[in-house]
């Protein structure tokens, strides 16, 4: 194989894998659903070698598991491995924002109230789908912002797991206008240049997320029994 043919696999299986990781995580194919590859294949007319490529990279991710014999299917995640996952998102999250505080710009703030403006029309709209994807870029540009790249990606690893876990918890009691409430909380020990108590505020945030979280699962789960 010459290094041409090698650069559009690779770039193909690279572009498969974008496709089918916003599919699992939009819920086009949900936790436990069986990846057809033979569908996929024929959807984007390619071969089934990047496909699985694509699906290896996909597993190594942690989204999907490989079952001999049977094929690709979505990981199901549990509220054990959630409430791990959390433990360890809230550390790093911690320390981005402790890292902010302290490299913060008055620009950067200002960009933060603005998102948080956005998310606060949503949340009195009680507007669940216009919230969900800015308070995902709110985490999001936080992150990136607070300049540690091996912070960012382990962060966007661990969110992508939970997102096979996700529940709509923040509509249940009010929750998206007391979830932005601590968003607020977070920004101000930022605008402060306290980085302890923007760590404690950032990891505070997300303990209460897990909270909300497992606590609608169990619900649904104690409804539909």
């Amino acid at each position: 194989m010459d290094d041409l043919t090698i650069l559009r696999t690779r770039s193909l299986s690279g572009v498969l894998e974008d496709e089918l990781e916003k599919a699992i995580l939009g819920g086009q194919i949900a936790p436990g659903g069986r990846v057809n590859e033979n569908a996929l294949a024929a959807h984007y007319g390619v071969s089934r070698g990047p496909l699985r490529e694509a699906l290896r990279t996909l597993q190594a991710a942690g989204l999907v598991v490989s079952i001999p014999n049977r094929g690709y299917f979505v990981r199901r995640v549990d509220p054990d491995e959630a409430t791990q996952i959390y433990d360890v998102r809230a550390a790093l999250f911690g320390l981005a924002g402790q890292t902010l505080a302290r490299c913060a710009s008055d620009e950067l703030i200002g960009q933060l109230r603005a998102r948080l403006d956005a998310m606060d029309a949503a949340a009195k709209a009680r507007d669940f789908d216009a919230y969900y994807p800015l308070n995902l870029a709110f985490h999001g540009f936080i992150v990136e912002a607070a300049g540690n790249p091996v912070l960012a990606a382990h962060y966007r690893d661990l969110v992508k797991r939970l997102n096979l876990f996700r529940a709509r918890s923040l509509v249940q009691g009010g929750g998206l206008a007391v979830s932005n409430a601590e968003h607020r909380a977070m920004v101000e020990a930022v605008a402060a240049r306290d980085p302890d108590a923007a760590r404690e505020a950032f990891a505070a945030h997300v303990n209460r997320a897990r909270t909300r979280l497992l606590s609608a699962d169990f619900q649904t789960e104690k409804g539909s029994a």
